[in-house]
């Protein structure tokens, strides 16, 4: 079975859906604990994502095409 990987941007649109239905108040204590369990794993998700792609443009590409640190002088 595979499992689609979910844009950084979609993932940002659930989270603030899920923060939207817990500060609405209108669901339960279960499934507002369930609810903000599947927001963390986005924000944990999401942050993950941030620092690889931080990561990425931290890094040029050389004449010769290959990848060093961009350092602002």
């Amino acid at each position: 079975m595979a499992t689609t990987k979910k844009k950084f941007e979609d993932k940002m649109n659930e989270l603030e859906s899920i923060i939207n239905e817990l500060e609405n108040g209108n669901i339960d204590l279960e499934d507002s604990i369930n609810k903000y369990t599947e927001a963390m794993k986005l924000v944990k998700e999401c942050d993950e994502q941030l620092k690889n792609i931080e990561k990425q443009v931290s890094k040029i590409v050389v004449a010769d095409e290959k990848l060093e640190d961009f350092d602002i002088e």
